[in-house]
């Protein structure tokens, strides 16, 4: 791959005294997938804007998730072309842009390239990266401009009654901004200075180097899968062979990796269905409206839930008891069986499964259904009662999230690879196991049994923020002062404050927005609140 280019040094815009009143300034604090698709929703509208966006890091455009500070070529995004929504073009037709050299290099082979290949997320950086770019070169020549300022970090963000002012490291921002979105992305800890103890695997885990020893990772979600994985080719490879299809070599007999979750499963592999989403039958919007606002509308939005499903697959309704089954015990139902299986058993059923369904275009029903009732369900969700958000969370989430986020076949393949040549285990640890991070080993008691680890990383994936955590102390103490301890939004996500400043500023980051929609996470979602910026936006433009 290319090294991205550099970006020239442009001067600011739109100073006060000189700005043309037909204008509005807007100014996007973060550079990955959210910022481009707000920056793209606001220069395809074609309403007079020029834009800053400001990126902290020295690389704008490429996501902290798709960097190559904490990723590696082993690290599969599970996002295929066919669900990234285009920008300037789609995925699949930059991929085929690549050279032969770089695509072997992240291990694709450009003859079985297609929208539905899974690819590492280093690509998906680049991809971002050139679409960025791309956008920029085109608003210059349209009246609008996009200009780029890469090594800027906001510290802070001040609401004022007609926009905000912002301040960088090195101090205010010369220009007042009528709009300012907020699209700073995931946010992990930063690495801890304990040895040994990453509290995420973005924590600085690649650029570390891992012995072979006693590895814990707690998660064993696709995070999990590539805290492990970058582990593991520290101290091997991984390589083609017929009998196992994926085979991991490594001359490190004291290299023992152990993955834990309170259930000790591992994500099924992704599945084939029909994109985009055929509609659901039952479930409709309407039906959904209609539990708003009753005494009891998680059992009422499950009933819909429960005859989407039978309708959908009746077979599967009857194996698993559906007509008996509640809110709260369907999710015990659902996980019945791969409790009581060995992980790595299930998992290598289930990849052999999801093969056979994508070579031969196979939906399973029930699957499918699930995975398009996560969205209309979380429609339902910020408005639920407490003790139904409780029991949500305790157990449908866990349901939707188990089946929305399947991992590429590829991932699945490596994990086994691992498990044959002696390296990986799976633990559960139910829910009262508390690591404890000590000055030579992190320690976690499992049934009586103590398991000691000299290096342990924790991939339990993005935590929901809160107002607290928001570093730009002049909003945060805004928002705090409205007595919203999660930041409120409309639906161009404008923050909701009582004295009307937050009118012109857009929360877009997707940490801050997770209390209230738990499933809003991913490109896609990065896609849906750029649009939905996008068209708040141009409707008042023309007030500027």
């Amino acid at each position: 791959m290319k090294h991205p280019r550099d970006l020239p040094d442009t001067p600011a815009t739109g100073c006060d005294d000189d700005r043309a009143a037909a204008v509005a300034h807007i100014a996007i604090i973060g550079s990955g997938p959210t910022g481009i698709y707000t920056a793209a929703a606001l220069l395809d509208g074609g309403a007079p804007v020029e834009i800053t966006m400001f990126e902290r890091s020295d690389t704008a455009g490429v996501g902290l998730p798709y960097s190559p500070e904490v990723s590696s070529p082993s690290m599969l995004a599970n996002i295929a072309s066919i669900e990234i929504p285009p920008l300037s073009r789609t995925y699949l037709d930059w991929l085929r842009d690549r050279d032969d050299i770089d695509l072997a290099y992240h291990g694709l082979d450009r003859a079985r390239l297609d929208d539905r290949t899974f690819t590492p997320r280093l690509l998906l950086g680049a991809y971002f990266r050139d679409m960025l770019l791309a956008l920029r070169d085109r608003a210059g020549a349209a009246a609008q401009s996009l200009d780029i300022r890469e090594g800027c970090e906001i510290v802070d963000v001040i609401p004022r009654d007609h926009g905000a002012e912002l301040v960088t490291a090195s101090g205010p921002w010369p220009t007042r901004f009528d709009r300012v979105v907020i699209a700073t992305g995931h946010d992990f800890p930063e690495e801890d200075p304990r040895r040994g103890y990453f509290p995420s695997p973005w924590s600085g885990l690649i650029r570390t180097g891992i012995p072979a020893t006693d590895i814990g990772i707690l998660g064993t979600s696709l995070s999990g899968i590539d805290a492990a994985l970058a582990v593991a080719m520290q101290h091997g490879r991984f390589a083609r062979c017929d009998r196992d299809g994926l085979r991991y070599d490594t001359s490190e007999r004291d290299l023992r990796i152990t993955m834990m979750s309170r259930n000790g499963l591992l994500p099924e592999a992704d599945f084939y269905c029909p994109l985009p989403y055929e509609p659901l039958r039952v479930m409709t919007p309407d039906a959904l409206d209609a539990c708003r606002g009753t005494p009891d509308p998680l059992d009422r939005a499950f009933a819909l839930f429960a005859a989407e499903l039978a309708a959908a697959d009746p077979a599967y309704a009857r194996a698993i008891g559906l007509s008996d089954l509640t809110a709260d015990s369907f999710a015990d139902a659902y996980f019945a069986r791969r409790r009581a299986a060995d992980p790595f058993d299930w998992a290598e059923r289930n990849l052999v499964e999801v093969e056979h369904n994508k070579a031969n275009r196979i939906t399973v029903g029930w699957r499918y259904a699930i995975l398009r009732m996560h969205e209309a369900m979380e429609t339902l969700v910020a408005d639920f009662p407490d003790i139904d958000y409780d029991r949500f969370t305790a157990g449908l989430k866990r349901v939707f999230v188990d089946n929305y986020a399947a991992v590429p076949s590829e991932s699945i393949r490596r994990v086994l690879a691992l498990r044959r040549a002696g390296v990986l285990r799976i633990r559960a640890i139910g829910e009262d196991a508390d690591p404890r991070v000590g000055a030579d080993a992190t320690r976690v008691v499992v049934d009586g049994e103590t398991l000691d680890f000299p290096v342990f990383i924790d991939a339990r994936g993005q935590a929901p923020l809160e107002t607290a955590d928001l570093p730009f102390p002049s909003l945060r103490a805004r928002i705090l002062d409205a007595g919203q301890d999660v930041p409120e939004v409309d639906p161009s996500f404008a923050l909701a404050l009582p004295d009307g400043t937050g009118s012109r500023i857009h929360l877009a980051a997707i940490p801050y927005l997770m209390r209230r929609r738990p499933f809003i996470q991913g490109i896609a979602a990065s896609a849906e609140i750029g649009a939905a910026i996008g068209e708040g936006v141009r409707g008042v433009v023309e007030a500027v």
